[in-house]
């Protein structure tokens, strides 16, 4: 990487070139650190709901936990495909693309890039949740997230330095202070099932604007 930038620096480029290149290649090696979700409503005027899914009991990674469909970005692929594929692998259905709504920075400091679909009707009978991923579909009234306070716990995360981590080396032998990151994880109950986390946080998000 450095000497490829020594090289361009080299020649006469131009500051947008420059930046161009740079871009280029961080999208490139970080295409699998961004994942889309599609937040996907259904229905007209006073009668707009979200639908939400369970993932399957037989998952490695969060199972039966309520989420929104999504997954990772994949090479050559725009988080907005992303979204609209990912809607289509897990639950069979399609849908017109939406704005964008506010990013969230999920596990592992993953980019979250969730976007507003519209579910045309009829999209009911085109439901086909895969048994492999999902293991139910429902739907919520939106106007439930706009008007009931969600439950909202602070949390905090904290850098764990490996015990032979040199901190004389930078100018600190007697221990770094790290910082600490706080964030929100709120939690609504909706007919028992919990929704909360990353989810609710994207659904807030979306109350909040309306």
């Amino acid at each position: 990487m450095l000497r490829g930038l020594t090289a361009i620096l080299e020649r006469d480029m131009t500051y947008k070139e420059l930046t161009d290149r740079v871009i280029s290649g961080a999208r490139n090696r970080n295409v699998r650190r961004a994942c889309a979700l599609a937040v996907p409503v259904a229905g007209e005027g006073e009668d707009l709901s979200v639908l939400l899914e369970v993932r399957a009991s037989t998952l490695d990674t969060q199972p039966g936990e309520v989420c929104l469909p999504g997954g990772g970005v994949e090479p050559g692929e725009t988080p907005e495909e992303a979204a609209l594929r990912e809607l289509e692998e897990e639950l069979g259905i399609r849908a017109r693309l939406g704005p964008a709504l506010d990013r969230e920075i999920g596990p592992a400091g993953l980019l979250i890039c969730p976007f507003l679909v519209r579910l045309e009707p009829g999209w009911e009978t085109a439901l086909r949740p895969s048994a492999a991923e999902v293991e139910e579909a429902f739907t919520v009234p939106l106007d439930f997230f706009r008007t009931t306070p969600p439950e909202v716990y602070r949390c905090v995360s904290r850098t764990e330095a490996p015990a032979d981590f040199p901190y004389e080396k930078i100018g600190f032998p007697g221990g770094y202070p790290w910082r600490e990151r706080r964030f929100d994880v709120p939690i609504w109950m909706w007919e028992g099932r919990p929704i909360w986390g990353l989810t609710a946080r994207v659904l807030r998000g979306l109350a909040e604007r309306l």
